[in-house]
């Protein structure tokens, strides 16, 4: 399962509506703010901020006899824990994501749907966009609270390829809320077998996420038997 390419389409279903208003107005280009997750709350959960990827999304259309390329970048950033994988030892399997795409609004009017996506819409991304993960079903739904604001998380059950191998997975997603000028939700991902701590890790994470990451604190993916849910690149 490569994470690298979780909910990359996000924010570009809309883009096609975009083309012949925003080009008029110097605003074809957007791009979102990385979000990161306070220090200190890393430190108590085990989790390292791994990586920041940025998710370019670019499509070019017809309008009337003119063509118009809308460009939309999201960040990803990553972070990693080993945790026990059972047979496959101790690896890098529980991984917390955070996406930021860009508010596009022109005259009140909201362009990326991500805002008003359920959590089961957000989930059919990932699955559409993950190589390695299939099988998800939901479990519950719960309220948390992410930068002050009440939103919807929902638990699934579903299986995903690590190191060649199925592996039962609890995956934590949140629906959009939002920053200064961005929409973000946050993912996690764990073995079900370590949900008893991880859980209420995904849970002080999510508390946890701040508007703005520091790249600087980014440590890099580990090569001790895996890499985030796969152990693939």
């Amino acid at each position: 399962m490569d994470r690298r390419t979780v909910l990359a389409g996000a924010g570009s279903i809309g883009l096609a509506s975009l083309a012949g208003c925003l080009g008029l107005t110097g605003l074809d280009s957007h791009e979102s703010q990385p979000a990161g997750v306070e220090a200190g709350v890393r430190e108590e959960t085990g989790y390292e901020q791994t990586e920041i990827e940025s998710l370019e999304i670019e499509e070019t259309f017809e309008v009337g006899p003119y063509s118009e390329t809308i460009t939309v970048t999201n960040h990803l950033t990553e972070h990693e824990k080993a945790v026990d994988m059972g047979p496959l030892g101790n690896a890098r399997g529980a991984v917390f994501l955070l996406l930021t795409t860009p508010q596009v609004s022109i005259a009140g009017r909201e362009f990326n749907p991500v805002g008003e996506m359920s959590t089961t819409e957000l989930v059919d991304l990932v699955e559409d966009n993950y190589d390695g993960i299939d099988d998800i079903s939901r479990e519950a739904d719960e309220t948390v609270t992410v930068l002050d604001q009440e939103t919807t998380m929902s638990r699934f059950t579903a299986s995903a390829e690590f190191e060649g191998q199925s592996v039962d997975v609890f995956l934590h997603l949140t629906e959009a809320v939002e920053t200064e000028d961005d929409l973000l939700v946050a993912i996690g991902v764990y073995p079900s077998q370590v949900r008893s701590m991880e859980e209420s890790n995904v849970h002080d994470l999510v508390a946890g996420v701040v508007e703005e990451a520091d790249e600087s604190e980014s440590t890099g993916s580990a090569d001790d038997g895996g890499d985030g849910a796969d152990g693939d690149e």
